[in-house]
């Protein structure tokens, strides 16, 4: 009976983990009069050459028509998944875009005990060496594409007559954020105030503090993948992280030394190649739409 049941819940998660889906948000941040923006948040892609379900469902988000993509990272889970991936995000690449890197942008991912992730977050022990992606020709391809890398670094942007500026970190998952301080400058020339948005891929609590306390307006992340295996009607068993796992994914409030901001944490649209399911955590991407506040 108990081995009928683990059949089942694997077939079942290998089937949910293409059960792609968009989550909406409207977050109320920009200035008072500003038109809305239209954010799709990508995180943890984990492209495997012959993905085709995958690929043919991030070109279609093209038809959203975003302003700006952020991708939050580890879009890779394969050594040859560059091409594969960059042709995928082919359409979305047309828009205009940042971006920061996970660990698995850097390194393949390792088979592992799936039940270890409940003693811990996976970077607690040193790891094996391990191997190197090309993450030189992924940051290449968008590079050329026009999308702006955030890795210990910062950039200004003007949508609509607003300007945003974006700070972002190297994988804090991997301990290598390093904090840029956000672009500096006068406000806008109608006097609008800055926009601060932070993009981060691991949203450990000692970078979430740094950013609310530096003044973020909002702050995207993912990592998570929501949790990857959750229960019906509790959700998440781990954040893979220091991240309270009701937290594992959506919109919250993110409260630190009497600042709060706005905090997405993306479930994630892949997996692993080695822990190839979802349960009750369907993969997803997020359009967030910002708008004037009140």
């Amino acid at each position: 009976m108990a081995a009928s049941a683990g059949v089942a819940a694997a077939a079942y998660g290998w089937w949910e983990k293409e059960q792609f889906g968009l989550r909406e948000e409207r977050v109320p941040i920009l200035p008072p009069g500003s038109a809305p923006l239209r954010v799709l948040h990508l995180s943890d892609i984990h492209f495997v050459p012959g993905q085709a379900k995958k690929a043919r469902w991030l070109g279609e988000l093209a038809s959203l028509n975003p302003d700006l993509v952020v991708n939050t990272g580890d879009n890779l889970s394969h050594v040859d998944a560059v091409g594969p991936l960059l042709e995928a995000l082919t359409p979305l690449l047309a828009f205009p875009g940042v971006y920061v890197p996970g660990s698995n942008d850097y390194y393949a991912p390792i088979a592992r005990n799936p039940a270890t992730y409940l003693l811990g977050p996976s970077n607690r022990r040193p790891l094996p060496e391990r191997i190197e992606l090309d993450w030189r020709g992924l940051f290449a391809g968008f590079g050329a594409a026009g999308w702006i890398d955030l890795t210990n670094r910062s950039q200004s942007l003007a949508f609509n007559g607003t300007r945003f500026d974006f700070s972002g970190v190297d994988d804090p998952h991997l301990k290598r954020e390093r904090y840029a301080d956000w672009p500096r400058g006068a406000s806008g020339h109608d006097g609008k105030p800055h926009v601060k948005v932070a993009v981060i891929h691991a949203p450990y609590q000692r970078v979430l503090d740094h950013f609310t306390r530096a003044g973020a307006n909002l702050i995207l992340a993912g990592h998570t993948h929501g949790g990857q295996i959750c229960l019906p009607g509790y959700g998440a068993l781990v954040s893979n992280c220091d991240l309270p796992t009701w937290r594992a994914r959506g919109l919250t409030g993110w409260e630190h030394d009497g600042h709060w901001v706005p905090l997405n944490v993306s479930g994630g649209i892949g997996t692993s190649r080695f822990a190839p399911v979802r349960i009750a955590c369907r993969p997803e991407a997020v359009l967030l739409t910002l708008t004037a506040r009140r």
